[in-house]
C-alpha cells in the first residue's frame, strides 16, 4: 500500500507526526522506522538466507539418501536409477508425507499459505517448519511437485516474528512479510530479483520506493549469503547457447509467445482446480500413496517427470537439431511433448492428493519442452538459433502466463541460467505477450466454481452450488434496495422538516 503523494498523510498510519498509544513514532519515513526496516534487510534476510542453503542441502541429503544421486545440471534427474529404487523412494514419500500431513491439518493448527500470511494470517513455528521440510522431503524423493514454496513459507513465517518482535505496525508487517517471503525465494535459486518482483508484483503490487528497497535488499542479501552454503552455479545450462541474442530469436518470441500463453493459462487453471479439490480429512491417506506410484510407474519410463521440473527443462535445453534428422526428429518432438503433458498431469494430480509445493518450476519445464519442440522446427528454418534458446523462451513465457507476473518470470529465467542482459528482450517481449493473452484466455474460461468436478466437491452438486450463488446475490440485492428504500424515506422526511 503506497503512501498519499503531498499530503502529509499516510494511507496505514495516519497523519503526519502521528504516535499510537505507546508513544511510538508510527510514521513511515521516523528514523525508529527506518532503523527497523534496515535491520529486517540486514539481519532477518540473511538468517533467511541461510534457511534456503540449509533447504537446498536437505533436498541434496534426500536424493542420495532416497534415490542415490545429486541433483545437479549434469546430472539433473534420477536417470539410470533402479526400477525398485525408484518404486521404494516414491512410495515411502507419499505414505509417510500423508501421514505427516493428514496429522498436521487434523491435529494442528493450519499453516497459511504465504498470500494470506501477508494478509495477516499467523504462521504457527513448529508446523510451519514441519510443513517446509515435508515439501523439501517428497521432491527430493521424486514426486512431481515443485520446492520453491517451501522457502518462501520458512521466510515468511521469520518476517511475522521479527514484525512481531519489532512491534511494526500492520503496513510494515504486511511488507516485511512479503519481502521475507520473496527473500527465501531469492535464496534458494540465487536469483535476488525475481525474488523482488515476487514480493513487489505478485504479493503486494506496489511499486512504491520503501517496498521496492526492502523487497530488492533483503532478497539481495538472501541471495548473496546462500550463495557461500549452496554454490553460486547456474542452476540451468544451456551448451551451445550463443551469447548474442539473434533478431530471429526475437521473432520466434513474438510469433509463438501466444501458444505458451495458452498453455500457461491452461496450466494456471488446471492448478486452480487441483487445488479446489485438495484432498482432505483421512482422503489423503489413500490418494497421495497413489498418486506416488503412478508417478513411479511413469518415472520408469521418463524418470525426468521426477523431483521438481529441473530435470525436465535441462533435457528440454539439452536438445540439439544438429544430431536428429527424419524419424529421429518426429520420435524427440514426440518424446519432449509426452514430457511435457506427462509433468502437467502428474504434478496437478499431486497437488489434487494433497501435497503442498509450488508450480513454478513445472511450469518452466512444461514450456521448455513445448518449446524445445517446436524449437526443432524452426531451427531447421533458422539454422542461425538454437533449440535451448527457444526452449529458453517457452519456459519464461509459460511461467508468466500461469502466474501472470512477467518481471518475475523474465528475470527468473535469466538469473537460473546465468544469461546477459541481451536475452532480456526476446524472454521479455515473450512474457509480456504470453501474459497478455493468458489473462484473455482465462477470462474465457469458466471460473473453476462452476466446473462439475470443483462444484460438486464435498457433497455438493453443481445445481446446487449455483442456486445457493443466485439466491446470495438476491439476498444481496434486497439488501441494498432495503438501504436504498430506508435512505429515501429519510431525505423526505428531512424535506418536509426543513418546509
Amino acid at each position: 500500500m503506497a503512501s498519499t503523494p503531498a499530503t502529509g498523510r499516510d494511507d496505514a498510519t495516519g497523519p503526519t507526526g502521528a504516535k499510537d498509544a505507546t508513544g511510538r513514532d508510527t510514521r513511515p519515513g521516523s528514523v525508529a522506522q527506518g532503523w527497523k526496516l534496515a535491520g529486517f534487510v540486514l539481519l532477518v534476510g540473511a538468517l533467511i538466507g541461510c534457511a534456503a542453503g540449509v533447504l537446498y542441502l536437505v533436498l541434496d541429503l534426500v536424493q542420495g539418501v532416497f534415490l542415490g544421486y545429486t541433483e545437479s545440471p549434469v546430472m539433473p534427474g534420477p536417470v539410470g536409477v533402479p526400477a525398485w529404487r525408484l518404486v521404494a523412494s516414491l512410495l515411502t514419500a507419499g505414505v509417510l508425507s500423508a501421514l505427516c500431513w493428514w496429522f498436521l491439518r487434523s491435529r494442528c493448527t493450519p499453516v497459511p499459505s504465504v498470500a494470506r500470511a501477508v494478509s495477516g494470517s499467523r504462521m504457527p513455528l513448529v508446523p510451519t517448519v514441519v510443513h517446509v521440510l515435508l515439501q523439501i522431503g517428497i521432491v527430493g524423493c521424486g514426486m512431481s511437485i515443485g520446492r520453491e514454496t517451501a522457502p518462501r513459507e520458512l521466510g515468511a513465517m521469520m518476517g511475522q516474528r521479527y514484525a512481531g518482535a519489532m512491534h511494526l505496525d500492520e503496513r510494515d508487517a504486511r511488507l516485511i512479510t512479503a519481502a521475507a517471503a520473496g527473500a527465501g525465494f531469492a535464496g534458494v535459486y540465487n536469483s535476488p530479483l525475481a525474488g523482488a518482483f515476487f514480493a513487489i508484483e505478485m504479493l503486494l503490487v506496489d511499486s512504491s520506493w520503501r517496498t521496492v528497497a526492502v523487497a530488492l535488499g533483503s532478497s539481495c542479501v538472501s541471495a548473496y549469503v546462500s550463495g557461500f552454503i549452496k554454490g553460486r552455479d547456474a542452476f540451468y545450462v544451456l551448451p551451445g547457447l550463443d551469447l548474442t541474442p539473434t533478431p530471429t530469436l526475437v521473432v520466434f518470441a513474438l510469433l509463438s509467445a501466444p501458444l505458451w500463453g495458452v498453455a500457461g493459462a491452461l496450466f494456471r487453471r488446471g492448478n486452480q482446480w487441483a487445488g479446489s479439490r485438495h484432498a482432505r480429512g483421512a482422503t489423503i491417506l489413500w490418494m497421495l500413496p497413489l498418486v506416488a506410484l503412478v508417478t513411479a510407474g511413469v518415472a520408469i519410463v521418463f524418470p525426468q517427470v521426477c523431483g521438481n521440473g529441473r530435470a525436465a527443462a535441462q533435457t528440454a535445453f539439452n536438445v540439439s537439431s544438429s544430431g536428429a534428422r527424419g524419424a529421429g526428429v518426429a520420435a524427440l518432438v514426440g518424446a519432449l511433448l509426452a514430457l511435457a503433458a506427462l509433468k502437467a498431469v502428474l504434478t496437478l494430480l499431486t497437488i489434487r492428493a494433497g501435497a503442498s509445493g509450488g508450480v513454478i518450476t513445472p511450469a518452466i519445464a512444461i514450456g521448455a519442452c513445448l518449446a524445445a519442440a517446436l524449437g526443432l522446427g524452426w531451427t531447421a528454418l533458422v539454422p542461425s538459433d538454437s533449440v535451448a534458446a527457444c526452449a529458453l523462451v517457452g519456459a519464461a513465457a509459460v511461467l508468466a502466463g500461469s502466474q501472470q507476473a512477467p518481471l518475475m518470470a523474465s528475470c527468473l529465467l535469466l538469473e537460473l541460467c546465468a544469461l546477459p542482459v541481451g536475452f532480456a528482450l526476446p524472454v521479455g517481449l515473450a512474457c509480456v505477450v504470453a501474459t497478455i493473452v493468458a489473462r484473455l484466455v482465462l477470462a474465457r474460461m469458466a471460473p473453476v466454481t462452476e466446473l462439475p468436478l470443483a462444484a460438486g466437491h464435498a457433497g455438493h452438486t453443481p445445481g446446487r452450488t449455483v442456486g445457493r450463488e443466485r439466491t446470495f446475490r438476491a439476498q444481496r440485492n434486497r439488501e441494498r434496495a432495503s438501504v436504498e428504500r430506508g435512505n429515501l424515506k429519510t431525505t423526505r422526511k428531512q424535506q418536509k422538516e426543513s418546509q
